[in-house]
């Protein structure tokens, strides 16, 4: 009987570990070239689509809990654009914001690009899947998995090389600068190569000088130490009709961002997109 038992379990295990050897590994060069096609043509798509941007920044305690009500809350129409360049170069993708609400008030001119906000202009996140960006990253199959029900090739990626770090200021507010200190990983649709969700975090902490503010004369630079800067966006299929058209569009991201020494250490950016439609321009004849 136990030589019976002895020879069920080592069956079991050897069943296993085959059915484990059947998946096959991830073509992580086929699927970065079909991801390539993806992105340019969701790009493409995307610059006649605009969507209403929900933001909100709440402060956090030391165990990053809600500290109190959210501090800001904003709304913009947000929109890609993907340009071609005057030389003919690829065209930079970026995300186009325009301000309408702060705290459910219309905006003032003191409130575009506060210190916590949204820029403006900031770089569209699924351009480092272009034909040529890919090769700033390094990229290595992760396996296989689910989001949201739906089968999914995991690839994750990281910078290939470490820029310099900087810092710049203006009044009470600065920016940090940290080229090639991120890693991530991206799940992608295996039948469409449509990109699911995209997680990103920092390598490692990062010391940071930052310069003293110019109208406060005497006042030394500060030193602050960026822990974490994670970010995660999920995107699903929104629906147009009119003509009827399916699109893969982000529907929401989360950010936390945890810098030791900053006027608010540690806040949490809430971001929702909703209520998307398309735009077309037309023209006519007038005699």
């Amino acid at each position: 009987m136990r030589r019976l038992v002895a020879w069920v379990v080592l069956l079991s295990a050897w069943s296993l570990t085959g059915s484990a050897q059947k998946a096959p590994p991830i073509d992580v060069s086929g699927v970065l070239a079909r991801l390539a096609d993806s992105v340019a043509a969701y790009y493409a798509r995307a610059q006649s689509i605009i969507c209403d941007e929900s933001v909100s920044l709440q402060s956090l305690t030391n165990d990053l809990m809600s500290d109190m009500s959210p501090m800001r809350r904003l709304l913009y129409e947000l929109r890609v654009s993907w340009e071609p360049t005057p030389d003919g170069a690829v065209p930079e993708a970026n995300a186009v914001r325009t301000l309408v609400r702060v705290n459910n008030r219309a905006p003032r001119e003191k409130d575009k690009d506060a210190c916590m906000d949204p820029k403006s202009i900031s770089p569209e996140p699924l351009a480092m899947f272009l034909p040529d960006n890919q090769s700033e990253y390094i990229f290595t199959g992760a396996g296989f998995g689910k989001f949201n029900g739906r089968q999914a090739l995991m690839i994750d990626y990281r910078s290939r090389t470490e820029g310099k770090v900087s810092s710049t200021r203006k009044d009470d507010c600065f920016s940090i600068q940290l080229p090639g200190r991120t890693r991530g990983r991206v799940w992608v649709d295996p039948e469409t190569a449509d990109v699911l969700r995209l997680d990103e975090n920092l390598t490692g902490m990062v010391d940071v000088t930052v310069p003293p503010d110019p109208k406060r004369r005497g006042t030394p630079s500060e030193r602050v130490t960026v822990e974490r800067l994670d970010s995660s966006i999920v995107y699903n299929r929104v629906a147009f009709t009119d003509p009827d058209e399916t699109v893969m569009l982000p529907v929401s991201k989360e950010l936390l961002t945890v810098i030791r020494n900053a006027g608010t250490p540690r806040l949490r950016t809430s971001v929702s997109f909703r209520n998307y439609r398309r735009f077309i321009t037309a023209g006519r004849i007038v005699e």
